[in-house]
């Protein structure tokens, strides 16, 4: 009855603060359908509970979703879980709250503080007050003090609700949280009802509580303030942010905290605010840099922060007895209130009950890799080994931007499935992908990949590459040493008469022949070479519903073929084009067009069948001759023309284009090449055995010439070849 009646309250509740938000805003219907207006969650809300948890679960079967939510909704942040508990356990950052002066107004905070639930339904803030005596003005301490937490929220371009309106429904933002009424998928026709969620969806409740500045700032850098990553970086433009930003605005008004007008509570300080915001315990989620700003005045006199309060101790979980504190049905005042369901206080109760009787179980990498991705909500884009991937109702809003992917079906519209992930992409990739730059290989698609920060991520990669290893992984050579390693051959099989993987795949600044597949430019950086080879000898098995067809069953030199193309996406930068894409103005090689070091594998003039030739922006070239192991020529101005390679079956010796052209000494003693390292700056620097020791030989472009520089034996040698 209790949990009815507290539905039916929340219900009122929530029905007033919607009906004042409608009946001021509009004269006509729209405003129903904003995702504002979405039916409140009536709980403590975590969103991969409730997706995988239903109260016909056995207790077996729920337990792990109890011990989601003691790590969730930060029980650990005040009762300290066992040694052997904690790292699993771990309580997530809450929201930073420097600048939340800026954010919300005072009415905003007495309403938020005072009854979490009723101002945001579902949110994961606990309430403390019941009504006790000094509870009000415990309410305007703080709301004193946090008021006073303020800065100047960095100026942003004005919004265009429509255009945000438009965001808001393809980059990702509908994956969490609720579509818009009037809003139709792409894919649903005009005569058919447009199918709701059957999950629940977070909450957004504060979003017309922010003022533009703030909801903008906010949605471009999400991190700053909720450096927990559960509302991860879209990665979104300050246009876009601010688009989205308007359309949350849409019928704007802000809430009036009546009852604090009304009750006229005296007046309370900054500094009772400050030692309640201690001794509470907000301290315990909110972690403040200061918790003074940086001035605070009562007339025209500063004042200064007193010595820290410390907080109340708390039990540890072990100590917790069950039914009590935050799971009892009647809590007394100053009791964290979640307003927690009986499924989550019965999964909770039964995780409780675990901690107390064994030690942690160890997990297996992939046990960590669904523990994490079910903390952050990767499920709710991305599936793997079967579990999660947007729901239909969500999943039919992403859209894509050009309409040659529309062939590919799933694949075009859904983020992809993140099985074998780790034998997939490379530590570099990994890290463009989660928190870096420029990792996105699909600009077909409208949705988003979002950041959720490093500290949240950075873990998932180890994870990944253990759980997903092979037992005897496939064996490839890329060394480029074999016979068979010509970035020509590979070439080939690429092209359009070859096993015509232009069909689908772009390079370069090229689109593929048919549809938008993914380009191939980025591969070696992206891929690991044994999943490479795992992939193209049979991709159906590899990669579910992939429609890239098994293009090496049968082919007898499979496995060089294999490397003969991974040498040449090795080297693409300094290779043309497969024949489909290329143009003849493709065949020459222009480092200062480029803007960066291109190296390009041939039979040059002068070098052998062996070269390996460097062309540095600047005017200044050289080649290597992976024969002898020696630098065989050096010359200035243009670099190479590819162009006779391939004209002539026979690959006769390309010339250098520019002039000034210098033979290098012969090597004095044998040597034995070990290929080639690249840093940084794309310059490379290649090795060889020369009686025994290693030899590290760089060239690299100074004023005049070059700077030879040799490494040995970690001693390093360097001379200038001036010509």
């Amino acid at each position: 009855m209790a949990a009815k009646r507290r539905k039916e309250n929340a219900k009122m509740n929530s029905s007033k603060l919607w009906t004042l938000f409608a009946a001021s805003a509009f004269f006509c219907g729209h405003l129903q359908a904003h995702p504002l207006q979405a039916e409140p969650v009536n709980h403590a809300f975590v969103f991969n509970f409730d997706r995988f948890n239903v109260p016909e679960d056995l207790d077996e079967s729920l337990i792990n979703g109890g011990l989601l939510l003691l790590a969730e909704l930060n029980c650990t942040s005040c009762h300290a879980a066992p040694a052997s508990w904690q790292q699993r356990l771990q309580p997530k950052p809450g929201p930073a709250l420097e600048s939340v002066g800026s954010r919300l107004d005072s009415d905003t905070l007495w309403l938020f503080i005072r009854s979490p639930q009723n101002r945001k339904k579902g949110t994961q803030m606990p309430g403390f007050f019941h009504g006790a005596e000094g509870d009000d003005e415990k309410v305007e301490a703080l709301v004193e003090y946090l008021s006073n937490l303020k800065s100047s929220p960095a100026p942003m371009p004005a919004g265009d609700a429509d255009r945000g309106k438009d965001l808001y429904h393809k980059v990702g933002c509908v994956a969490c949280h609720e579509p818009g009424k009037d809003v139709r998928p792409p894919k649903v026709a005009a005569d058919a009802e447009v199918e709701k969620p059957g999950n629940a969806s977070v909450p957004i409740a504060l979003a017309d509580a922010y003022d533009f500045l703030s909801l903008a700032n906010f949605l471009a850098s999400p991190l700053h303030t909720r450096p927990a990553g559960r509302m991860p970086d879209m990665r979104l433009s300050a246009q876009e942010a601010s688009d989205i930003a308007a359309y949350l605005h849409t019928g704007r008004v802000v809430e009036k905290a009546a009852t604090r007008a009304a009750l006229k509570i005296s007046k309370q300080s900054f500094e009772k605010g400050r030692e309640l915001f201690q001794t509470m315990n907000c301290i315990a989620c909110h972690k403040l840099g200061s918790t003074m700003p940086a001035a605070v005045f009562s007339g025209a006199e500063k004042k200064e922060p007193s010595a820290p309060v410390q907080p109340a101790a708390t039990k540890p979980l072990k100590e917790l007895a069950q039914g009590q504190g935050c799971l009892a049905e009647k809590q007394a005042s100053g009791t964290p209130r979640f307003d927690l369901n009986d499924l989550e206080k019965r999964a909770i109760t039964l995780a409780l009950k675990m901690i107390q009787q064994q030690e942690a179980p160890q997990l297996t990498a992939q046990e960590k890799v669904d523990w994490q991705m079910t903390r952050l909500n990767c499920y709710a884009c991305h599936d793997r080994n079967d579990k999660g991937g947007a729901e239909d109702p969500r999943a039919q809003y992403f859209g894509v931007n050009d309409p040659g992917a529309e062939s590919l079906g799933q694949l075009a519209h859904l983020p992809p499935t993140l099985d074998k992930a780790g034998r997939k992409l490379t530590r570099g990739w990994f890290e463009k992908v989660l928190w870096g730059k420029d990792g996105s290989v699909r600009p077909y698609m409208d949705i988003h990949m979002p950041s959720f920060g490093r500290e949240q991520t950075e873990m998932l990669i180890t994870w990944l590459n253990e759980a997903d290893a092979l037992e005897k992984p496939f064996q490839i050579d890329v060394s480029g040493l074999a016979k068979h390693h010509r970035a020509e051959a590979g070439r080939q099989l690429l092209g359009a008469k070859g096993l015509a993987c232009v069909s689908c795949h772009g390079m370069k600044d090229r689109k593929s022949l048919g549809p938008p597949v993914i380009r191939l430019t980025h591969t070696v950086e992206r891929l690991q070479p044994e999943y490479f080879k795992e992939l193209l000898l049979n991709p159906q098995a590899t990669q579910t519903g992939t429609v890239m067809p098994p293009m090496f069953i049968g082919r007898k030199k499979a496995d060089q073929e294999i490397e003969s193309i991974w040498t040449y996406l090795r080297e693409i930068e300094g290779q043309p084009l497969p024949e489909g894409l290329m143009s003849s103005a493709d065949f020459e090689l222009k480092p200062d067009a480029e803007k960066r070091v291109i190296i390009f594998r041939s039979f040059i003039e002068g070098v052998g069948t062996h070269a390996i030739g460097v062309g540095f922006p600047g005017g200044l070239n050289a080649a290597f001759d992976a024969k002898t192991s020696r630098w065989a020529i050096l010359w200035k101005g243009r670099f190479l023309d590819a162009m006779s390679n391939y004209q002539d079956r026979s690959m006769p010796p390309i010339k250098p284009l520019g002039t000034a052209v210098k033979s290098m000494p012969s090597a004095s003693s044998e040597r034995i090449f070990g290929g080639y390292t690249l840093g940084k700056d794309g310059i490379p620097t290649f090795r060889y055995l020369e009686n025994g020791q290693q030899i590290e030989d760089t060239l690299r472009p100074v004023k005049g010439g070059f700077e030879h520089i040799i490494n040995s034996n970690g001693k390093q040698t360097k001379e200038i070849l001036s010509w």
